[in-house]
């Protein structure tokens, strides 16, 4: 056990000049649940692409500060290469390949770390497992399916790679209470019964607080506060300036 990932006086940009960090840091502990928090363009999705060295892929640049993940420079290492060594995100947006199935889109994951037919045989029960409903849905073309199983599959096609450090950005966006709740359910199933760490951007600080073990607020590109999630939610103070009252 130890830090398995750490921000250090991280800044970036986008396109050269247009700041979009500001000298953030937190550290995420191995086996913890971290909830990234902030309003709609506080920098958490710029945070998670750091993270995962995709910001050039933006026209973005870290320009100051130290990202390590299990003691590696993220920014020296190809994106490729940290899904290899379990650094796996899930970006906003679910990004499936709409004409394939959804079991084959979970296959896809596996495919991106070389495993073999039985790693993914393995793979597939543990999603299936956890998201029942895909099992029902696997033949289905993951374009008809909708938001809340495409966005299970997203997570399912990262779990694929059996993720290390799992970074999601915004896994309940346009996503049904119910189902919001049944994701989270099985993100802290994975977190509590497996040990899978995990790093979530969430706009919904409700839902994020009552699952994570540890929160880190970023407000206008900047970490304002960070502490313990059930602190954070003790604290009448701390619900009415960042989180728009009580967290039910």
């Amino acid at each position: 056990m130890g830090t398995l990932l750490q921000f250090e006086r991280v800044s970036a940009v986008y396109g050269g000049s247009v700041s979009a960090l500001t000298e953030i840091s937190f550290r995420v502990e191995e086996g913890a649940f971290v909830a990234l928090l902030g309003a709609n363009g506080a920098g958490k999705s710029t945070t998670l692409k750091a993270a995962s060295n995709l910001l050039p892929a933006e026209r973005g640049r870290v320009t100051g500060g130290d990202i390590l993940f299990a003691g590696d420079d993220v920014t020296r290492i190809d994106p490729a290469r940290h899904i290899r060594a379990g650094l796996v995100p899930v970006l906003e947006g679910r990004r499936l390949f709409r004409a394939l199935s959804i079991e084959e889109n979970l296959v896809t994951g596996a495919i991106g770390r070389g495993f073999g037919h039985r790693r993914i045989a393995e793979g597939l029960d543990r999603v299936y497992d956890l998201f029942p409903r895909l099992k029902q849905r696997r033949r289905s073309v993951a374009g008809l399916t909708s938001g809340g199983e495409q966005q299970m599959a997203a997570i399912g096609r990262g779990l694929m790679a059996e993720p290390r450090l799992f970074v999601l950005d915004e896994p309940s966006m346009g996503l049904a209470p119910l189902v919001v709740a049944e994701i989270f359910d099985a993100l802290s199933r994975l977190n509590r019964e497996e040990g899978v760490t995990l790093l979530v951007a969430e706009q919904n600080s409700s839902v994020a607080l009552r699952h994570a073990d540890w929160a880190v607020v970023l407000e206008t590109g900047r970490s304002s506060l960070s502490g313990r999630a059930a602190d954070l939610i003790a604290r009448a103070d701390v619900q009415d300036s960042y989180f728009g009252g009580a967290v039910v």
